[in-house]
Formats: C-alpha cells, structure tokens, sequence
C-alpha cells in the first residue's frame, strides 16, 4: 500500500491520534501536550503536648498510618517529638510505642536523619488537676490585687504586726513594783557575801536585783538588805520567797525573808 494512503487511512481510523496543538503546530514539532507539573509542599506538623494523655493519643492516631512524623524516612521532626517524649512510653500507646522504639534503636547507631518539614509541640498544653488548682490560685491572688486586697503574705505579715502590737501593749499594761526586801541569815558566822551571791543567782523573766546593803541587827548579826523591781504579771513575791529564797540550797544561808516595803511603779 503506498506509504500516504496508509496515513489517510489512519487518520480516518484515530483522528485525534494526529492532532497536533497550536503550540507544536507553530514550533513545527509533533510532541503531545505533557501534563503540568504539580509542586507539593509539606506543612509543619503541630501536636498537643506529648507529655499528657492527650497529646500521646493524639500522637498515636497520626502514627496509625505513618512511620515518621513527616515524610517516608527518619528526619530531625521525629528526633524533636522523640525527645519532647515522657519514656518509656505506655504501651497503651501502640502506634507511639512501636515509633519510639525505632528512632531510639536509629539513634543509638548515630542514624543520619533528614532535615524534616517541622513541627510545633504545644508545651503549654492543659495543666494537670492540681496544677490548674494552683494557676486558678494564682489567678484568684492577682484579681485580689487588683481590687486591693491583700495577698496571703500580706496578711499574714499583718497578723504578725497586730500580735507584735497586742504584745508590747500587754507589757505597758503590765505593771512593775519596786521591792525592799530583809534577807536575814541564821547566825553571826553566815557568810554574808556568799548569802548574797546566792541571792543574786536567783533569776527568772520579769525580775531585776537592784542595789543591796549590810544591816547591824545586834549581837553582831547583820541581815541584807536589798532592792528589787519585778513586773507584776511574771513574778510574785510570795512566790519568790517560799519557792527560791528558803529553799535548798539557798537556806543554807537565808533564815527568813521580810518584805520592808512594796511600791508600784
């Protein structure tokens, strides 16, 4: 069959086999239209944060279908999420336990990962039950503040400062005696210097010794005499006499004790 029939009878067979577009027609070529091409690219991954049970489920659905957080092969996303992870992961966690797995196993062996597509891990994630408690706590001190109220410090240093107040008003309202006192000894061989010392060794809260002096009494047997001031709501004369001054090993020295005058202050 000559050669030009047989392209009319083609032709009348596939005529869109043939045609050619404006475009080959003017570059005198024959070449089909080729598809265009078609650019993708990869968003950053973002993800709840992994530490709580809802980021790992989270976490867990994406991997149901994927081997790695971005891409077909090990890349620097997977190391970010693998480090930002709380481990060993709960096996609850398949998908996630089965992935960090592998990447351990792939950077125990100094695996070269790629450079990945990025990804965001929200590290502010919902706090735990106490944490919130505790952020609602905070929350509840500044609104306090800003109404002028006080914080827990603040009146706390006040309470302080009003007992501090109720104190040192309760010591003015305490009143203070000065005291004469005889102190007598048993003979006239009593050491009169050590009755004295003994005397003054006698101290508690609320009594000051104040000046003393050696009195003839006859017979030459001398008594003591001496001052004192106490603070009347910490310290009892009475008491102070039966309890300390005629008392072993006091009496070895003290016969009696006379109050010569009592005068508040």
């Amino acid at each position: 069959m000559p050669f030009s029939l047989f392209i009319c009878q083609s032709r009348a067979q596939n005529p869109n086999k043939y045609q050619t577009s404006p475009l080959t027609a003017r570059s005198g070529t024959s070449k089909t239209p080729s598809r265009e091409k078609s650019h993708h690219f990869e968003m950053a991954v973002a993800f709840p944060d992994v530490k709580s049970a809802s980021g790992l489920k989270k976490l867990d659905e994406y991997l149901l279908s994927r081997s790695y957080i971005s891409g077909y092969q090990p890349s620097k996303d997977d190391v970010t999420v693998y480090e930002a992870l709380s481990k060993p992961v709960s096996s609850e966690y398949v998908n996630v336990s089965r992935w960090s797995n592998h990447i351990e196993a792939l950077l125990r062996v100094s695996a070269v990962f790629g450079e990945g597509s990025g990804v965001k891990l929200d590290a502010v994630a919902t706090p735990p039950a106490a944490d919130a408690k505790a952020a609602d706590d905070d929350d509840d001190d500044d609104d306090m503040d800003l109404f002028g109220e006080e914080t827990e410090e603040e009146k706390k240093a006040a309470e302080e400062r009003a007992a501090a107040v109720k104190a040192s008003a309760k010591k003015k309202e305490s009143g203070k005696s000065s005291v004469l006192m005889d102190i007598k000894p048993w003979d006239d061989e009593t050491d009169m210097k050590k009755l004295e010392e003994a005397v003054r060794s006698v101290q508690m809260e609320g009594l000051l010794w104040g000046a003393s002096k050696l009195v003839p009494v006859g017979y030459g047997i001398k008594k003591l005499q001496i001052m004192l001031t106490i603070v009347d709501d910490l310290v009892s004369v009475d008491n102070l006499i039966e309890e300390y001054l005629t008392v072993e090993p006091i009496n070895e020295h003290v016969q009696s004790c006379d109050i010569v005058a009592f005068n508040k202050i």
